[in-house]
């Protein structure tokens, strides 16, 4: 019996850490929980079920607030710790450290006076449970929830959605499949319709996990009995439902003591002509005993799953907490020697981007292999060598005396001209190409998860790198366009000098002595020889341009993206630091949670690890 003890003692405990450290279950997002993991015995009833009543004698003492409407209105944890007999009780909040109440009707108070810290004196409820741990040799060790009473309608005072907000509160705690429902339902109401057994139904529908209670036996109308329910053939569950006959609230004004309430409970049991043959199985004292053997049944069957989820959690948020990584230093030099760290990471990942390893750099390829040579293609040269195009450029070059033999003025006007539609697909290539360093700086820093906590120095960090990659774009614009100006400055004269040869050989359309120098096929030749000729250029810049782009954009985001940066960082006061490294205030919450959570996970590892090797 006492390894028994130990186990529901160290549910005990790690529930208070629970609370300690802020995991009340709902509403803790991605963190993992552990309070939904114990075991519990969780009460659900109606307003008017006789809850109050029922804890109370299961305690012994008069220690709950009374009144209309809700009085519950945060979840009580209630520990009950059995002493040897002689040893005066008492009971000790969570919440008020090594201060020990032997007043119950100053424990009643204070349940009133912490309810109210919280929810203020409205009838609005919350999720955060007190915790009441009550040692006395008059109880047996059991750990119950006592939650808000179910209701159908919202009265004045309270807000419209208390219906609603209670029966979520209930359901997220009963839905677990560690919890025991302990479903109160007066005996003279129909159990068909009792909320307790409904909302129970919909998360348990076997019943293996609810424990059925009949309160207020004794007001059943005359000649009815509830024996249909108690023998399960009314509403079977896997679990026998269990009679309580509660104080009347004139026992209640007039101070009845709990004992002799008992005892009196017991009597109207043993003496019943109806009830006698079950009252060994009946009574609040038999309920106390049914649920503790029960509950120290299911954490002992338990616990080796709780140990693994504390284990795996352990890991999840120790992993966690290595991305999230340390506080922010407060000494200069080690926030600079922080920011310094965070840069070369940064520039890790841009350099696996561009070099391969991750996606990015091979969009680059792309522009210089498929977007280029198509530009190239779709540059207008066929409208602008046309017959009456080339004419025109001739016949001007020509002035008012005209050629000789070839029309050199003319072929360098119509060459100059047409090699001035290479600037555009230029000058695209390195926009393009820096458009994707851009990008590539954002999806750096995006990844960089170091990066995640400062959103001053990531702001900071892009807006270096961007301003580096438009020095870098202007130079290699400069660059592109000197390449296509180089062109046009000195034309390749072999070219040409091929043209004479070629003609008197014969091996033209038309030979030079038939050749009309101002024909419509004399101007298609000069057209045909210039895109000829193009055509040679376009493909020697094809060559040129990616290489030059490479060499003053991505090369020089390679080698030295962040070095102006470095530079002014050199320059910056501590403050400054500091302000660079001003955290996400999402993620220093987020940092604050998981330690949180891992404290309280280590905390309970070490619990189960203690008891474990004691048995």
């Amino acid at each position: 019996m006492a390894a028994m003890e130990s186990l529901i003692a160290l549910v005990n405990r790690i529930q208070r850490a629970c609370t300690i450290l802020g995991d009340h279950g709902a509403g803790d997002g991605a963190l993992p929980t552990l309070w939904e993991e114990l075991p519990s015995v969780v009460v659900v009833g109606g307003q008017s079920s006789g809850k109050s009543s029922v804890l109370e004698s299961i305690v012994g003492r008069d220690f709950l607030p009374r009144g209309s409407g809700i009085v519950t209105r945060r979840p009580l944890v209630l520990q009950l710790h059995k002493l040897e007999s002689g040893v005066q009780e008492y009971a000790e909040f969570l919440h008020l450290e090594k201060k020990r109440f032997t007043d119950f009707a100053a424990v009643r108070k204070e349940i009133q006076v912490e309810t109210d810290r919280l929810t203020g004196k409205s009838n609005r409820i919350s999720n955060v449970p007190i915790h009441l741990s009550i040692y006395s040799p008059d109880v047996v060790n059991l750990t119950l929830i006592d939650l808000p009473g179910l209701t159908k309608v919202a009265v004045e005072g309270q807000p419209e959605s208390i219906v609603q907000d209670i029966e979520n509160m209930v359901r997220s705690y009963i839905a677990k499949p560690n919890c025991i429902i302990l479903a109160l339902t007066p005996a003279n109401q129909d159990v068909a319709t009792s909320d307790a057994i409904k909302i129970a139904r919909e998360v348990d529908p076997t019943g293996e996990r609810t424990f059925g209670v009949l309160t207020k036996l004794d007001l059943m109308d005359r000649g009815t009995n509830a024996l249909d329910v108690l023998e399960g053939r009314s509403y079977r569950l896997e679990h026998p439902w269990v009679g309580i006959v509660n104080r009347s609230q004139a026992d209640i004004n007039s101070n009845m003591d709990m004992i002799a309430a008992r005892r009196r409970e017991g009597d109207y049991f043993s003496t019943s002509t109806e009830y006698g043959h079950l009252a060994s199985k009946m009574g609040s004292e038999y309920l106390a005993k049914l649920l503790s053997k029960h509950l120290e049944s299911v954490i002992k069957a338990r616990l080796p799953a709780i140990a693994s989820m504390i284990n795996k959690s352990i890991d999840e948020l120790e992993s966690e907490l290595d991305q999230l990584g340390k506080p922010v230093a407060i000494d200069a030099r080690a926030q600079l020697y922080t920011i310094l760290e965070l840069c070369r990471a940064f520039d890790r990942i841009f350099k696996e981007h561009l070099d391969g390893g991750r996606p990015g750099g091979d969009r680059m390829y792309t522009v210089f292999e498929y977007k280029l040579p198509v530009d190239l293609r779709r540059l207008p040269f066929d409208r602008h060598l046309s017959f009456q195009n080339v004419r025109k450029a001739v016949s001007q070059a020509d002035g008012y005396q005209p050629h000789l033999i070839a029309p050199e003025q003319g072929y360098r006007r119509l060459i100059e001209s047409s090699l001035n539609f290479f600037r555009a697909p230029a000058q695209s290539s390195v926009d393009e190409v820096h458009f994707l360093l851009k990008e590539i700086v954002r999806m750096s820093i995006r990844e960089t998860q170091e990066l995640r906590r400062f959103p001053t120095l990531q702001a900071e960090l892009a807006a270096a790198a961007y301003e580096a990659l438009e020095r870098f774009r202007e130079d290699s614009k400069k660059t592109v366009l000197r390449l296509v100006d180089m062109e046009s400055s000195y034309l390749t004269v072999d070219f040409f000098r091929k043209l004479p040869q070629e003609v008197e050989r014969g091996e033209g359309p038309l030979s030079a002595a038939s050749e009309d120098p101002y024909s419509e096929g004399h101007f298609r030749r000069i057209g045909s020889n210039v895109s000829s000729y193009i055509g040679m250029v376009s493909e020697t810049l094809r060559n040129s341009i990616p290489k030059a782009v490479v060499h003053c954009q991505v090369r020089e985001a390679n080698r030295c993206l962040l070095d102006h940066f470095y530079t002014q960082l050199g320059r910056k006061e501590g403050k400054q630091l500091a302000q660079l490294l001003d955290e996400n205030l999402e993620l220093m919450e987020r940092r604050q949670q998981c330690a949180k959570r891992l404290q309280l996970c280590k905390a309970a590892r070490d619990e189960i690890d203690s008891v474990s090797w004691s048995r």
